[in-house]
């Protein structure tokens, strides 16, 4: 499966499987803009899989009062740039709901899914990474994969999970890439990151679709600057694992951070503020932050503006002859 391929089979599972879930969106019934929800319409019925108004606030705000009354409510926000008219209802609702009820009341099962990212041609309304306007709210849970096998499993245990989750699917990726998922069901932790290729000199995050990128990365710096990269896909932005990412930047006393995102307030920043303050003397260098610039995300100069390789090998020389 593609990664677009994986999310249909996680909602198709979760539709079999609970006879309370439903799934909603701006065309979602159709198949949606990016072919996530393609044949579910057919297969469960326009009770459970519908279109919803061109309203995000109102798709939102419709999913919370299901998933208060019982339903395991999963909705779609087209593009992730459009998900600030719903901005209200996430943070102050969702969020906030078991709190303000003091746990008599919940909407955990809701889970709202929304392409992010860069895709190469979608300029500043079609590319934005928005993930660090949730992490500053309590109560919300944060999710980015980067391949179809962490989409599945990651998005059933968003599903399963009980408190509201947004789930940011990287859409450059959604064909970019094709894995053995297996068909059948199965979760990935939420709050766990991973460990892909393990090093002794250097420490570098990402999230999504930067991730591939630092793989890349590490081994044109083993090969080049025989340094060795140590490479974690963070997975969950919020909670995010603490304890594995400080133990490598322990370990290896350099840390690279690459997202998307504009540097000023990116989740980068909250990764750097907490690395220096659980490893600061491990740290043989400062921690180096290589994002998107702070600008309203570009047209042609896209190359320019997104964390590329070749900044990200620069960060590291840096990092290396600090």
């Amino acid at each position: 499966m593609n990664l677009f391929q994986s999310v249909t089979s996680a909602l198709d599972l979760t539709l079999e499987k609970d006879p309370t879930a439903i799934v909603f969106g701006e065309d979602v019934a159709f198949g949606g803009v990016f072919r996530c929800t393609v044949g579910l319409k057919d297969k469960y019925g326009k009770d459970r899989v519908f279109n919803s108004p061109l309203s995000e606030q109102g798709i939102v705000a419709f999913g919370i009062g299901a998933a208060v009354a019982g339903a395991t409510a999963v909705a779609e926000i087209q593009f992730a740039d459009y998900i600030f008219p719903a901005f209200d209802q996430l943070v102050n609702e969702a969020a906030k709901f078991r709190y303000r009820t003091g746990n008599i009341w919940d909407c955990g099962g809701l889970t709202v899914r929304t392409p992010s990212g860069a895709v190469g041609h979608g300029a500043m309304y079609h590319s934005q990474s928005v993930e660090a306007y949730f992490s500053h709210c309590a109560g919300l849970k944060l999710v980015i994969p980067r391949g179809p096998i962490q989409a599945k499993g990651l998005l059933l245990s968003c599903i399963r999970d009980q408190n509201p989750t947004i789930f940011f699917e990287p859409k450059i990726l959604y064909r970019a890439a094709v894995d053995q998922v297996p068909t059948g069901d199965y979760t990935i932790p939420l709050s766990e990151a991973e460990i892909l290729l393990e090093g002794s000199d250097l420490t570098m995050i990402g999230w999504g679709t930067q991730v591939h990128v630092l793989r890349e990365v590490a081994g044109m710096v083993q090969e080049k600057l025989n340094v060795s990269a140590e490479v974690i896909d963070l997975r969950t932005i919020i909670p995010w694992d603490v304890d594995t990412v400080c133990k490598s930047v322990a370990k290896t006393g350099r840390c690279l951070i690459a997202h998307e995102a504009p540097k000023t307030s990116g989740f980068g920043a909250e990764l750097a503020a907490t690395i220096q303050s659980e490893c600061f003397l491990n740290l043989e260098a400062p921690v180096e932050r290589v994002c998107g610039y702070d600008t309203p995300f570009p047209l042609i100069y896209e190359p320019f503006y997104m964390p590329d390789k070749w900044r990200c090998f620069e960060a590291v020389k840096r990092l290396i002859n600090y």
